[in-house]
């Protein structure tokens, strides 16, 4: 045994390692994860079959469907109304204060279009940071604000050694116009 290793060289022994490794790393991990996949696979099908095989019952104890004009409604109620903008940046700025982003300035436009109920509210904010930091600020402003959209990013790193980066965000904040 020992004559047959010798003979297999360097490379040979690091294949070798490297086959008995995902040998093992295959039993160890990729079999479980498999039976895993397979069983939420069967899950899934099973689900699938049972609402198929439901028939179609209005109201039957679910949330009634919506159509038409009552379906543009609901959306529209979805967005906030268009006095609401200051709470918003509030939000927005203490998002910036709790992930350690800087806000260096802003610029703000409020944008109507013809034939549409909502206003887009654009926000363009240069921002300085860590990478993780200037990505969970956007992370956590768009799972705060429901109704703003990352609308552009531009990085830009003094340097290669660098940690900190100067980030253009553009949002935009999309507000309904009316009383209702």
């Amino acid at each position: 045994m020992r004559w047959q290793t010798e003979r297999l060289g360097a490379a040979g022994k690091t294949g070798l390692g490297l086959f008995v490794f995902s040998a093992v790393f295959f039993v160890v991990a990729v079999l479980p994860q498999q039976a895993e996949s397979k069983a939420l696979m069967m899950r899934a099908e099973a689900i699938q079959q049972r609402l198929k095989a439901e028939p179609a019952q209005e109201n039957n104890g679910r949330t009634p469907k919506i159509q038409g004009d009552q379906a543009l409604q609901a959306f529209y109620a979805f967005f906030p109304k268009i006095d609401s903008s200051p709470f918003w940046i509030k939000e927005l700025v203490q998002v910036a204060a709790q992930r350690g982003v800087e806000i260096t300035g802003t610029e703000y436009r409020m944008v109507h279009e013809r034939d549409v109920k909502l206003v887009r509210y654009e926000m363009v904010l240069p921002v300085r940071g860590k990478y993780a930091q200037v990505r969970g600020f956007i992370a956590d402003t768009l799972r705060t604000v429901p109704a703003m959209a990352l609308a552009d990013v531009a990085l830009k790193r003094q340097d290669a050694e660098s940690e900190l980066l100067d980030a253009n965000l553009k949002f935009n904040l999309y507000l309904r116009e009316g009383k209702k």
